[in-house]
């Protein structure tokens, strides 16, 4: 078993294979050697700029990110953690529309920061209010209750393809496209949080590919810089810029964009166009879930697997289940978390990398915690 995608503290502890991977962050594995290689040279070469002046390193990472991005969304704002992008959507959503109601969908969960937790479903987040005023939250995609918000004048409809800290709810292709059709329809941006999905996780480099959508802003997380250096971005089409270009000093990080983030970044994505994990993906993601679909049909008390590609979630009857089985998954070597906010669910997440025969190495432990 690689090096990349274990857990090994000294000689003296068990290797623990990663099935986490940092909720989504470490898809090249925990130290992929070409983007430490480029780390450890800008540490020399850099420093992190100035964020609201142009860098070559920015100029770079943007370009290469368009030709990454589906369809025309060639315009970058970098940020550093999982809300930044969010924040910048939805002042640039307000702005460009020159609306206020932001529509998101039950489930949601985009971050910490001020405007991410107001759109996020996080329990006792009214203990920080008073919150950002003008979110339509509707039943997670119910199509006439999306229409009815959107028909009513808002700004953007905010979502993520797969919930999967509330347990892996999906999208599925037709609902995409139908949301892609009621924004063009009432005037509204699409705004698609592929942090977690992003970048191949789902078998697509990004999950709206599925559906042969694209959206009006693309936020991508901290994949963005294989779990070596924090860099985010917003990306968005030539027509939400002309905000922008209008008022540009209306979203500002600090270290968004910086030059070394800029350069990991730049050779991050390089390392998914060499690789396309998101084949890899999809098929050790298929050979994972027959692995467990014959695990179910043992008698286990897993009830169900949702998810896509290696973003899988287990369903158990409840959450004192999956605990016990997060620990039975630890002495036969995984390493594994739960849902954040359904406890009833064990997420598994490998890195994108994983060969033929790690994937059913990681079957055989998943099998046994089953069985134990």
């Amino acid at each position: 078993m690689r090096e990349a995608v274990t857990y090994r503290r000294s000689t003296r502890h068990k290797a623990l294979f990663d099935g986490s991977c940092g909720k989504g962050i470490f898809h090249l594995g925990r130290y992929p050697e070409p983007v430490a290689a480029v780390l450890a040279a800008a540490a020399d070469e850099t420093d992190q700029g100035n964020f609201p002046m142009i860098s070559r390193e920015k100029a770079d990472l943007a370009e290469a990110l368009a030709h990454f991005a589906p369809g025309e969304l060639d315009c970058v704002v970098f940020g550093v953690m999982r809300g930044e992008p969010m924040e910048c959507a939805a002042k640039v959503a307000r702005g460009r529309t020159n609306r206020m109601p932001l529509v998101t969908v039950a489930g949601s969960y985009f971050g910490e920061t001020g405007i991410a937790l107001s759109l996020s479903e996080v329990p006792g987040k009214e203990r920080f209010g008073p919150l950002l005023p003008g979110i339509r939250t509707v039943p997670f995609f119910d199509r006439r209750a999306i229409e009815r918000e959107l028909s009513h004048g808002a700004a953007a409809l905010i979502f993520e393809p797969v919930q999967m800290e509330h347990g892996g709810n999906m999208v599925l292709p037709d609902d995409l496209r139908a949301a892609r059709r009621l924004c063009d329809q009432y005037g509204a941006l699409l705004v698609l949080d592929e942090t977690r999905t992003g970048f191949g996780r789902t078998g697509f480099r990004f999950a709206c590919e599925a559906a042969d959508v694209v959206p009006d802003i693309l936020l991508v997380g901290e994949a963005l810089g294989a779990g070596l250096f924090p860099i985010t971005a917003a990306i968005f089409t030539q027509n939400v810029n002309r905000f922008l270009n209008a008022h540009p000093m209306i979203h500002l990080s600090t270290f968004g964009g910086s030059d070394l983030g800029c350069r990991v970044g730049l050779a991050t994505l390089a390392e998914y166009e060499r690789l396309e994990p998101w084949d890899n993906a999809r098929e050790r993601g298929a050979q994972l879930r027959l692995t467990l679909e014959q695990g179910r049909l043992g008698g286990s008390k897993l009830v169900d697997i949702r998810g896509r590609g290696l973003l899988l979630a287990l369903d158990f009857a409840d959450a004192s289940t999956a605990t016990r089985y997060i620990k039975a998954a630890a002495r036969h070597g995984l390493f594994l978390r739960s849902a954040r906010f359904a406890p009833h669910v064990v997420v598994v997440e490998p890195p994108l990398i994983i060969t033929p025969e790690e994937t059913r190495s990681l079957g055989e432990s998943l099998l046994a915690a089953l069985r134990a």
